[in-house]
């Protein structure tokens, strides 16, 4: 093996490394969450642990007897409340089943809510310190039909970066996508770019209809605005790139909170376009392929590096909210049910519902890798 395939073998583990490492750091800051709550609210806790399986470290506290453990796996960790499903015969007052359900709620909302916020740093850090992500138009393609005169008045320019298109913000591909869905060839549609400096509104005939089939579907938007295509490596792209846009200090601001709730929408956008079929199983990722495309995008810049930890960091708030069977957001129903009732579902079922739901997660995301695999 020579020097180059030596340093491009360490390389890469660096970059697997770091994406483990930021899946490690959202987790832990996800268990830290409910660990907080749960001391706030003083329930009793057994174990801290960061990773899985065997203890590679273990402090146990001289004052509660909680154990702080480090263990062999890290992709994952947990925080073990006293009796935490119900199952066991025990009557301490600090027992998490003994505790009230409004409680329990806040300590299994306080994991997610603690992913959110993390992630919601790393978005106010990476728009201030680099900008805003917009889209920029490198070239613009001829338009070979009628009227040629009127698509090159209505029409973007060469360097164009998009704001806005129909009055929309532009902060996510989607986001143009809902702009444009339903739009027919030769409609004209406001778009704001900025151009040599100066922000101006650009009226532009689409050159397509912009009748979208999935989110993934991005190739009809170029089109419809008229984007040119650039060939590397004798594949044909769309000449658009992606760049940072300064926007003021309270726009920046208040941007960075809505880009977040951008981040979680695409989330149950794509859930729902899965359950309709609009998208396959192979558009999905298991862990990974998470880990995967993170060692790729998170070695490219600090931008890309803070970008996709919020990314991660949102997903994980989000889809750890879900009503699945063994996710926060399904004990969080099973405890309003409890509260509503005034009697909790019996506990070995409860526990037999989050266990089953618990292999089924596991099971789908080996899938969906499988899939990735046979589909590359």
């Amino acid at each position: 093996m020579n020097l180059l395939s030596v340093s491009s073998v360490m390389a890469t583990i660096g970059s697997v490394a770091l994406a483990i490492l930021i899946l490690l750091v959202m987790i832990t800051v996800h268990e830290f969450g409910h660990y907080l709550a749960g001391k706030a609210l003083k329930f009793k806790i057994n174990e801290f642990a960061i990773g899985f399986g065997p203890r590679l470290f273990k402090r146990t506290s001289k004052k509660n007897g909680e154990v702080f453990s480090v263990r062999l796996l890290p992709l994952g960790g947990f925080c073990a409340f006293e009796d935490e499903d119900g199952t066991e015969e025990n009557e301490s007052d600090e027992a998490f089943t003994k505790k009230a359900p409004w409680k329990r709620i806040i300590v299994l909302v306080a994991g997610p809510l603690m992913n959110y916020i993390l992630a919601l740093f790393l978005i106010i850090i990476s728009m201030f310190s680099f900008g805003q992500m917009v889209f920029s138009v490198g070239s613009i393609s001829p338009y070979e039909g009628a009227d040629p005169q009127i698509y090159a008045e209505y029409s973007l320019q060469e360097d164009d970066t998009i704001l806005k298109v129909n009055g929309k913000t532009v902060y996510l591909i989607t986001d143009m996508m809902s702009a444009l869905k339903g739009k027919t060839a030769g409609e004209n549609v406001p778009v704001l770019v900025s151009r040599g400096g100066e922000e101006v509104v650009q009226e532009v005939k689409l050159r397509a209809d912009c009748n979208f089939e999935s989110s993934a579907d991005t190739s009809k938007i170029w089109r419809a605005l008229g984007a040119g295509t650039v060939v590397k490596d004798g594949v044909k792209y769309w000449d658009v790139q992606a760049e940072n846009y300064r926007f003021g200090f309270f726009e920046t601001l208040g941007n960075s909170f809505v880009y977040s709730f951008k981040i979680a929408g695409t989330i149950f956008k794509v859930l729902g376009e899965l359950l309709t079929g609009n998208i396959g199983l192979d558009s999905m990722g298991g862990p990974v392929t998470t880990i995967k495309l993170t060692s790729q995008l998170a070695t490219q810049s600090v931008q890309s590096f803070l970008e996709i930890a919020a990314y991660i960091g949102v997903n994980l708030a989000v889809f750890n909210l879900l009503p699945i069977p063994a996710l926060d957001g399904s004990k969080v129903i099973f405890c309003l049910i409890e509260w509503v009732f005034k009697k909790p579902v019996p506990r070995k079922i409860e526990a037999v519902i989050h266990s089953v739901g618990f292999i089924l997660i596991l099971v789908f995301a080996v899938l969906v890798d499988i899939l990735q695999f046979v589909h590359c």
